[in-house]
């Protein structure tokens, strides 16, 4: 059987897209790892299903590329904007995602060529109770609280955007053993559903850098929930204004966290790479 597919990235988060309203997926978790292998496969950070939904305009689930599923994903609910758009699945510039993390609103902007190029996520409002995260330690919430793993010390923030992050501050964000260190804290035992893990450097109060090591992909080029976690980490520290630019090594997302409704919004470019097929045996 052969399946069309379409490779998409938000700023170098790249994932495959399968159009599920007209193709039936059989075990995507195994197809994720297959497909997302750089060498022998198409090359991801993992496999993203569009979907119909009784209550949404679409629904999207996500596998990272070892196979587990996310809850959420914000560049990955860009490209499903962008998706449904060009590809003629909708003309709507608003839509409704069903997500594991709950429903986002997404707001579309159109350019001349009548294609998407950039799009706003309503990413809902953060979870910051630590059993809800979750994190297991006995507080409330995790802010700027020290922890150890493998006998380093790190001071972490806890946010959940639907799916968990753990936010570390530092000024050596180059210098930093990713691999190793942000491993070491997704596994780690006060995470029971495993963590994404950001470590971020304040430039000033409106523009932060960051690296991430996702849970399930290891580091990629960007992560659209992440960046949301790191600007309410940043505010919740008072390093941060409520409105900044994130830049990943991917490029820069534009993040706000709206005081008045609590959400945060999440701003930023959806890009098609290429179309292509590939045969399931």
């Amino acid at each position: 059987m052969t399946i069309p597919f379409v490779k998409m990235h938000g700023i170098g988060n790249d994932y495959i897209y399968v159009n599920c309203l007209q193709h039936t997926l059989e075990n995507p978790e195994h197809l994720a790892i297959a497909w997302s292998n750089r060498h022998t496969g198409i090359g991801s950070d993992g496999l993203v299903l569009i979907l119909s939904s009784d209550t949404c305009d679409f629904r999207m689930r996500i596998f990272n590329a070892d196979g587990s599923e996310a809850e959420m994903c914000g560049n990955a609910a860009r490209c499903i904007g962008k998706y449904v758009y060009d590809f003629g699945l909708t003309t709507k510039t608003t839509l409704t995602l069903e997500t594991k993390a709950g429903v986002r609103d997404l707001t579309l902007f159109v350019n001349s060529s009548n294609q998407v190029d950039i799009v706003t996520v309503d990413m809902g409002e953060p979870i910051l109770d630590a059993a809800r995260i979750p994190v297991d330690l006995p507080l409330d919430r995790v802010i700027n609280e020290q922890i150890f793993v493998n006998d380093e010390a790190y001071d972490i923030t806890c946010v959940s955007m639907g799916n968990p992050h753990t936010v570390i501050f530092t000024n050596a964000i180059a210098q930093l053993d990713l691999p190793r260190q942000g491993a070491a804290i997704e596994t780690d035992e006060l995470f029971p559903n495993r963590t994404n893990v950001e470590f971020v450097e304040v430039l000033n109060t409106t523009h932060l850098r960051m690296r991430v090591w996702e849970r399930g992909s290891g580091e990629t080029l960007a992560c659209g929930t992440g960046a949301c976690a790191v600007l309410v980490a940043a505010v919740l520290n008072h390093l941060s204004e409520r409105k900044a630019t994130i830049s990943l090594l991917g490029g820069d997302l534009e993040v706000v966290w709206d005081e008045t409704s609590n959400h945060v919004f999440l701003t930023g470019p959806a890009t098609t790479i290429f179309k292509g097929e590939i045969t399931i045996n």
